[in-house]
């Protein structure tokens, strides 16, 4: 998949927005692809990557692998470090603990003998024992001074180190060698769960030792490494990073003599593969549907190309040309012929790129990173929470995911979770705490927040939207007993008058700024930040809300789950989610079955939905005109604005200058590290502006980050994922991003080569990778010793 206007952050830390542009193609499932190795759980897929044992991988040869780009850095950990950086750092240095293919930290034996926690209290202390054999390029053994100089470059003591915030490190309270030189204790002075990210990727002393070193030094060069390849070059003009066999490496040696990473930009990959200047690239769905017909240079189901320049011409319009072309008017008959032999050279190129294609395949997995829905809650309609649940209510995200996973044979399932994916054990599905598609439901939403198609039409009494009008609102249900949140402490506890309800705490409130104190007016004035307090029927629907959510994550507290739930807390015949308070009626459709749009004092209920414009975003833009076309049916108009790849992420997502859009993020193993700045209340700075961290919608709650510094905080695993499934039921019910899709990976790969494809989340072993050994017929690979290796 390939990404547009998106600023890269090192790993381990700040993760980085990937935005979706291409690979969406609503294509038949794509015949010619490779088939998976192995069977796959519900919502998952395996790793596609033609496994090969290393005795049937040939020794020698060069792969020439298409990166974005050269990287700016290889310092891992450094602001502009991109994925080309990780990519190419995973062949050279040490990894501690990869993932598997199921997104789980595995302890690498290359570089560990083994890792655990020996102590708890009264500080955490980790014991690593190092492989004996471990050393760098330059002789010099793996030890404890280098974890001591990189603890000291990230940890955020010493601003002269250039360095992207990275969690875990300023943690830790001293490094120490162990027993021998073989042993190094860490201890920390607060515990850390995730204490298995840190020092992933490891670097030399050499590049953390000092502040020119670590800032310069490591940019274009590495004074030692200590992986199966070592760096020969790196080349800006020709674009080409190269490495070489490592003569110091103590493990399985690597199968190829070099490994190029060759910068080729995502709308010329299929070009550069058609001329064999690449060997492995990642790919979108256009190309992969073409690489699969040109694997017997016909179409999926045999039939002559359907692709291409021509293709499309029916034999009456060949025969009005072949016509014009020998007709008696001299003029038109010129212009026909050359048409005609632009045509004809325009499909023999076609052609020639479709041999060239048939040398590859297509490997498809689900990439470790999803694709959601961003609802900005800064300002305008979606500050008042009702209406984010209302466009969540009304999204048919199975329909969404059957668009653009289905054709490509890939499980089609809805993502379940903000903070792990399918198969991860920190994966729960917490949508019910939201709640699935429901149009009735939506539109009462959208009624109780005060839009209604009358509203639409004509001003009342120039209540605006937002919190006045939840206010007037929730007062005249009181007055009705329609459900609206009584006061604090009731009257004569009676079911349905808000005795056995709760207003939310303050923490439970949504982290509102940049508006008037109306959440739904749109019109920012200063800098001023304010908390959102709910109307009284709006103060009930949270509550509700957040009872389901704790519900849901089990937590069985009293604060998450009062003792006795109103009865208007469950709906018969559906999932619990975000419904509104009982008596509020959904707006009756028009003579023609269809809702109009909805307003409020006149003005009409529309959110900015902006889009990248560039041509490898028409999938992404397919995706966004189904949503559009769901939020009208409940009567939500959608503006779209398409702007530039380039100023789309900074100019627009990062500035929150946006109601709607589409991003991905990457998954991750440490979702206690990683997710919380994604999540993380905002805060006003001392200079008056907000700090969203990653926090790009803009909503957030304290019981939310407290269930983060929790789960980072709990030595028992079991213990912090299910912190961190509490944490994810609570980001659905703020319903300031709703998570679609687990993205497609699709990559395409010489046929001769094994050991190599669609990794899904696991960790390359560039060691395996390697082109096919002539095999004798009839010899059967022996695939079975190979796996239980991997494992």
């Amino acid at each position: 998949m390939f990404h547009v206007g998106v600023p890269r952050r090192t790993a381990r830390k700040r993760r980085s927005l990937a935005l979706l542009t291409t690979g969406v193609l609503t294509l038949p499932v794509l015949a010619g692809c490779s088939s998976g190795d192995g069977g796959a759980t519900a919502g998952t897929a395996p790793q596609d990557i033609a496994v090969t044992d290393r005795d049937l991988v040939a020794e020698g040869g060069t792969v020439d692998w298409a990166i974005d780009s050269v990287p700016a850095t290889l310092n891992a950990f450094q602001a502009d470090a991109d994925s080309s950086t990780t990519r190419i750092a995973g062949a050279l240095l040490p990894t501690l603990f990869p993932l598997d293919a199921r997104g789980r930290p595995q302890l690498n034996p290359d570089y560990l003998e083994s890792a655990k926690v020996v102590e708890s209290e009264p500080r955490q202390v980790v014991l690593y024992r190092l492989n004996q054999r471990a050393v760098w390029s330059d002789g010099r053994e793996i030890g404890a001074p280098d974890f001591v100089a990189q603890w000291r470059a990230l940890s955020g003591t010493d601003s002269a180190f250039w360095t992207a915030r990275n969690a875990g490190y300023d943690r830790i309270e001293k490094i120490e060698r162990g027993a021998d030189d073989l042993e190094v204790r860490v201890t920390f002075a607060k515990p850390y769960a995730d204490w298995r990210s840190l020092f992933s990727p490891l670097y030399p002393k050499e590049v953390t030792g000092s502040p020119n070193a670590f800032n310069d030094g490591a940019r274009t060069t590495l004074k030692a490494t200590a992986g199966p390849f070592r760096l020969r070059g790196v080349d800006k003009k020709t674009g080409e990073v190269t490495l070489v066999r490592n003569p110091r490496w103590w493990g399985s040696p690597a199968k190829l003599h070099s490994l190029v990473f060759r910068a080729v930009a995502p709308q010329d990959r299929t070009e550069a593969l058609a001329a064999g200047k690449v060997d492995v690239a990642d790919v979108d769905a256009a190309a992969a549907h073409r690489i699969a017909q040109a694997a017997d240079g016909k179409g999926v189901n045999g039939q002559p190309l359907a692709q291409g320049p021509g293709a499309a011409t029916d034999p009456s319009a060949a025969l009005r040309s072949w016509a014009m072309a020998h007709g008696s008017d001299a003029a038109e008959a010129a212009a026909a012929q050359a048409a005609r032999e632009k045509s004809r050279a325009a499909a023999e190129t076609y052609a020639a790129e479709q041999r060239g294609l048939s040398a590859y395949v297509v490997r498809k997995s689900l990439e470790p990173a999803y694709t959601q829905l961003a609802l900005n809650g800064e300002s305008g309609p979606l500050a008042d929470d009702r209406v984010r649940r209302a466009v969540a209510r009304a999204l048919d995200r199975q329909e969404l995911v059957d668009t653009v996973l289905r054709p490509l044979g890939l499980p089609a399932r809805p993502l379940g979770s903000h903070l792990a994916l399918a198969g991860q054990p920190a994966y729960k599905d917490s949508s019910d705490a939201l709640g699935g598609q429901d149009t009735e439901e939506a539109q009462a939403l959208l009624a109780d927040a005060g839009w209604t198609p009358e509203g639409a039409v004509s001003a009342s009494d120039g209540t605006k939207a937002g919190s006045e009008a939840g206010k007037k609102s929730g007062k005249e249900a009181e007055k009705k007993g329609t459900g609206a949140a009584g006061k604090t402490g009731g009257t004569d506890g009676k079911p349905g008058d808000g005795a056995d309800r709760r207003e939310p705490a303050p923490d439970d409130g949504l982290y509102i700024v940049g508006d008037d104190g109306k959440s739904g007016d749109g019109d920012p004035v200063g800098d001023a930040t304010h908390v959102l307090a709910p109307a009284p029927a709006a103060a009930f629907h949270s509550s509700a809300l957040l009872r389901q959510a704790g519900y849901l994550s089990e937590s069985g507290t009293s604060e998450d789950v009062p003792s006795l739930a109103s009865s208007q807390d469950k709906q018969p015949g559906g999932p619990a989610g975000a419904y509104a308070p009982a008596g509020t009626a959904a707006p009756a459709p028009g003579a023609d079955g269809r809702r109009g749009p909805l307003g409020k004092d006149g003005k009409p209920l529309t959110l900015r939905f902006v889009q990248p414009s560039g041509p490898g975003s028409e999938p992404l833009r397919n995706v966004g005109d189904k949503i559009s076309a769901m939020l009208e049916s409940v009567g939500i108009r959608t503006e779209i604005t398409k702007v530039s790849d380039e100023s789309y992420f900074q100019d627009h997502i990062a500035s929150g200058n946006y109601d709607l859009a589409l991003y991905s993020w990457p998954a991750t193993a440490y979702p206690a590290t990683d997710d919380r700045p994604i999540f993380a209340k905002p805060v006003p700075a001392t200079d008056g502006s907000l700090q969203v961290e990653q926090n790009y919608t803009r909503v957030g709650t304290d019981h939310i980050d407290q269930l983060f510094d929790q789960a980072v905080s709990e030595l028992d695993e079991d213990a912090a994922q299910e912190l961190v499934k509490q944490a994810d039921a609570r980001i659905w019910a703020a319903a300031g991003s709703i998570p679609l899709y687990q993205r497609p990976q699709l990559v395409a790969a010489s046929r001769k080569l094994v050991n190599v494809g669609a990794f899904g989340f696991g960790a390359p072993r560039y060691q395996d990778v390697g082109f096919k050994a002539p095999q004798a017929a009839g010899a059967p690979a022996n695939k079975k010793k190979y796996d239980e290796r991997l494992r």
